[in-house]
């Protein structure tokens, strides 16, 4: 069996042209779009155009049909120059593009995957004001009506890629009574009447990436708009961010090698006391600890994903791999920020803004107390 870090021959040129790519046309536009809160258009075009806005999308519907390690692997590089286009991309591969696969009819992948993978973004809503980590305590309300189509009545928030998409997967509880038994899931289109998008968050970090709150009002979606079946949107939801964590991971993972890569850089040209700070011990050493754990999480993330392609359980390593790259990537910025000391604090220079990228990690795709009860749960069934 090869390491996990041992690449196939495509895999290695996916790999290097998604990473030449990020370099050569994400990282001019990185601050500027942190600036402006906002992605270059011309950007998202060509996204879709490299075909990473679609890579597990088979190629009977215009994808490419990769792997969800291939994915990891984009989101992984891209992460490394912005984190914020990172999650546009995982998102919509790991999320939006996984539970349509999984759950549509054919007539709703012929309609709605070869638009993903060619110019469309999609966007995943579940959060609400009042379900956070209990995801399922769903206010967004779904009335069926004697047609046999649905009214959403209710709000979102904190609904990544917002602004972006055209395409939004809407979760609603048709009976709050029946609890999670009644969430059904609804393929939302943004032109939908009485779908409007609200308030867009002013967030600390990943700021390029859109995060608004959704709402709805009497907005009637038809029958043949609900993804899988009624009162089954839970397992939709479960299995997808289940995915949706290996993708996560692979983001922190990429934003950590950036830090350490523009750490190292700075330590070999910063000279202090007549020598580069990379002549120090103390200096090689943390940087030492931090590169020991950048690769700790890469091979969690990559042993999750890959143990999800080939077929296998895979729920604990993702709640794993996504706790703990959690971890190594804000310790990572953080101590990125310090080797660089006072220019380390300012915008000027890129870890800064890895540093307030960095914290959302322990956040979303479940709280860092929701993995631990995950993995706790798995390890100790019948406790």
């Amino acid at each position: 069996m090869p390491a996990l870090t041992q690449l196939s021959p495509d895999e290695l040129l996916f790999r290097s042209t998604v990473r030449d790519f990020a370099r050569a046309e994400i990282a001019p536009l990185v601050r500027q779009m942190d600036e402006a809160q906002a992605f270059d258009p011309k950007l998202l075009k060509k996204l879709h155009q490299l075909g990473l806005m679609g890579i597990q999308v088979p190629e009977a519907y215009g994808g490419p049909a990769g792997t969800l390690f291939e994915a990891v692997l984009a989101v992984e590089e891209i992460s490394a120059v912005d984190p914020a286009v990172g999650v546009l991309v995982d998102v919509q591969n790991t999320l939006v593009i996984s539970a349509i696969m999984r759950w549509a009819t054919d007539a709703q992948k012929q309609t709605h995957l070869p638009q993903l993978a060619e110019k469309i973004t999609g966007a995943y809503a579940l959060s609400e004001a009042v379900s956070g980590s209990d995801a399922f305590a769903l206010q967004c309300r779904a009335t069926l009506q004697p047609d046999g189509d649905y009214l959403l009545q209710g709000s979102k928030l904190w609904i990544t890629n917002a602004l972006e998409a055209s395409l939004f997967l809407v979760f609603a509880t048709l009976d709050p009574t029946l609890g999670y038994k009644g969430i059904t899931c609804f393929l939302v289109a943004k032109d939908q009447p009485g779908f409007t998008l609200g308030r867009k968050e002013d967030k600390l970090g990943i700021r390029a990436s859109s995060t608004c709150e959704l709402l709805f009002n009497n907005c009637r979606i038809p029958a043949s708009a609900v993804l899988g079946e009624p009162g089954r949107g839970y397992k939709i939801a479960i299995e997808t961010l289940n995915e949706g964590r290996i993708g996560i991971g692979a983001q922190l993972v990429g934003l950590a090698q950036g830090a350490l890569d523009h750490a190292l850089r700075y330590a070999r040209e910063r000279k202090q006391f007549g020598k580069p700070l990379a002549e120090f011990q103390a200096m090689q050493f943390q940087l030492a600890r931090m590169a020991m754990e950048v690769e700790a999480a890469r091979l969690m993330v990559y042993n999750a994903a890959r143990l999800k392609d080939s077929g296998a359980e895979y729920l604990k390593e993702a709640a794993m791999a996504k706790l703990f790259a959690s971890e190594v990537a804000e310790r990572t910025a953080s101590l990125a920020v310090e080797v660089f000391g006072g220019a380390g604090f300012v915008k000027d220079y890129p870890v800064e803004k890895l540093y307030r990228d960095a914290k959302i990690g322990k956040i979303y795709e479940g709280t860092t107390f929701m993995q631990l009860a995950t993995i706790a749960k798995l390890i100790l069934p019948n406790a």
